[in-house]
């Protein structure tokens, strides 16, 4: 899996994690969304991986993704920063896999 990061969104992932430690993870998310085939991917900034994190290394920064999430994600992938949407985008050469992303920062929890 290849993942490239815009120096648009880069700047905005620096921006909203400013002075935060911990990890950049591209979450197929499916709380709420019926079965686990049924998801949205989110881009989540956490404090602890899960052992199941494949690291892949990128243009600005390392990116973590669910190992058995993996097969929902495409080959080559890029993340951006849309200004018109205020929102970060994911695409792949063949598709948008979201364009209306947020950045959620995710605390750790006891």
């Amino acid at each position: 899996m290849e993942i490239t990061i815009t120096a648009e969104a880069a700047g905005k992932i620096n921006e909203r994690t400013e002075n935060r430690e911990g990890y950049l993870k591209l979450k197929y998310d499916t709380d709420g969304c019926g079965c686990a085939v049924n998801g949205v991917i989110a881009l989540w900034h956490v404090t602890e991986l899960d052992d199941t994190d494949i690291a892949i290394e990128t243009n600005d920064r390392t990116v973590y993704v669910e190992k058995s999430k993996m097969v929902f994600f495409d080959e080559q992938m890029k993340i951006d920063f849309s200004k018109a949407t205020n929102c970060f985008q994911l695409k792949s050469p063949g598709q948008i896999l979201n364009g209306h992303m947020s950045l959620i920062l995710k605390e750790k929890t006891d």
